[in-house]
């Protein structure tokens, strides 16, 4: 059930009445709440809903033994049994078939000839690696006590499955989202503007920019990138930096928006990305749920920053590996997540120099670090594109060529707004947001509904699975 479809908007229409009926009935809120988003997950394949409920009732368990008056070493054992359990679900579902394909490469290399193994066909639940970290993050603040509230199953059911983000995030915490599942909603705490804003420009992102540049330019471009010019090859690498901006934050804003009009606030994953001036201000700008993740959870119980410089480049290296892997078990994600690694662990140690830093207070500086940083981004992103090391292979041949070619302007043009559309803060969205809300609700409601509108007239017909879904 993909957002900006008819299926979606009947099914968040049914689920807006229910939920806000039963809104003075705090615990049928919640029921129902959690059996809409247990529906909504059974719509994509209802053979993998005992894997959600599977995974997040054992959270929910793990959590409550947690907050146990314990001893720290059986509260270590809780906690290494919960998430062992959940990381093993994970691998069997994603990562079985690529594990055993490395231990085969390997041992031909080593001279031995294992065969090919037989292993079962297992199809991989959608939104598995998102609901393991949300499953993750409620065991890992129990066992840190940061939770506020106590663990209740049916609310750390919900927060696992809670349909908006369920699928594709944005990551939620259950140190603050569990506390919000403690108090009743209130219908006039809705904040409409929000919520309209962030589904137009979701839908916007999402249906017209998303989809035009994934068909007319880069689905082109990466499946065969030696029959285009030097020229094309480049505008299609910036295309899939425009459309993986909009396709991951259309589905953010969207998630947002559906959210805000249930009385639950969504964290912001996404803050001008490609203005960044450094590896780490990217990711301090993009997913930023995910790399907030990654820092708190894995980053610094690898030791972090006070480790030593050493242990700091080793956890660095390593978090950033895992972060890829994480996308899919491919090559490909593993090398986009080193890339990503060494330039964060390069510039780590190249801005530590006094010559550096003064260079960096320059005037100029600003305008060439964003360019930089932006180019460095889009060579990653070749690789997280491509379906093998060999096609990213082909795409940077592709770009060393130096031939030029016919490109047509108006996709240019497209990619252009839809990269300018990635240099919007969240600063810039609050502004807009605070003008239309000045405006009467009638004339929020028309506007939001020609908008509606405007998009499907100008959208392509057929909407693509969101890029993340896959993960």
């Amino acid at each position: 059930m993909l957002f900006p479809t008819v299926e979606y908007a009947l099914f968040f229409v049914c689920a807006f009445a229910g939920a806000w009926a039963l809104a003075r009935r705090h615990e049928g809120h919640k029921l129902f709440l959690l059996g809409a988003s247990w529906a909504f997950y059974a719509f994509w394949d209802w053979r993998f809903l005992p894997v959600l409920v599977g995974i997040s009732l054992e959270a929910a368990l793990v959590a409550q033994a947690l907050e146990l008056p314990n001893s720290a070493r059986v509260r270590r054992f809780i906690l290494g049994f919960g998430v062992s359990a959940v990381l093993l679900t994970l691998a069997l579902f994603k990562y079985l078939g690529f594990g055993a394909s490395v231990v085969v490469a390997t041992l031909e290399q080593l001279g031995l000839s294992p065969g090919s193994p037989r292993l079962p066909e297992l199809a991989l639940p959608v939104g598995i690696s998102f609901f393991s970290f949300h499953a993750i993050s409620l065991m890992v603040d129990a066992w840190r006590d940061r939770i506020p509230v106590r663990v209740r199953v049916v609310d750390a059911l919900l927060y696992v499955a809670f349909f908006p983000q369920l699928v594709a995030g944005p990551i939620l915490r259950a140190a603050t989202f569990l506390p919000a599942l403690a108090t009743p909603r209130d219908a006039s705490s809705i904040d409409t503007p929000l919520a309209l804003q962030r589904l137009a420009l979701g839908l916007f992102k999402k249906v017209v920019l998303a989809q035009l540049i994934a068909s007319a330019l880069v689905d082109p471009v990466f499946e065969s990138p030696g029959e285009h010019s030097s020229l094309e090859v480049l505008l299609g690498v910036y295309g899939y930096a425009a459309q993986i901006f909009c396709d991951f934050s259309g589905y953010t804003d969207m998630a947002i928006g559906s959210a805000a009009l249930l009385g639950y606030a969504m964290p912001e994953n996404f803050d001008a990305p490609y203005s960044a001036k450094s590896p780490q201000d990217f990711w301090r700008r993009w997913h930023i749920s995910l790399s907030s993740w990654l820092r708190d959870y894995l980053f610094i119980p690898l030791g972090g920053s006070k480790g030593g410089p050493a242990r700091t480049v080793a956890a660095l290296g390593l978090t950033m590996v895992l972060g890829g892997l994480w996308h899919g078990a491919a090559w490909t994600f593993v090398a986009w997540g080193a890339f990503h690694g060494l330039g964060l662990i390069i510039h780590r140690g190249w801005a530590a120099w006094p010559v550096v830093k003064r260079l960096r207070a320059s005037v100029g500086w600003g305008v060439l670090a964003r360019v930089l940083t932006f180019h460095f981004v889009c060579a990653g992103w070749v690789l997280f594109r491509s379906p093998s090391l060999g096609s990213a292979a082909e795409v940077f041949t592709a770009l060393g060529r130096g031939a030029g070619g016919p490109v047509p302007y108006w996709i240019a043009g497209v990619v252009l707004v839809a990269l300018l559309a990635s240099l919007i803060s969240v600063e810039g969205l609050a502004a807009a947001r605070a003008r239309f809300s000045r405006l009467p609700l009638l004339a929020q409601g028309v506007a939001f509904a020609l908008l509606i509108v405007a998009l499907d007239a100008l959208g392509p017909r057929g909407v693509a699975p969101f890029i993340y879904f896959q993960f």
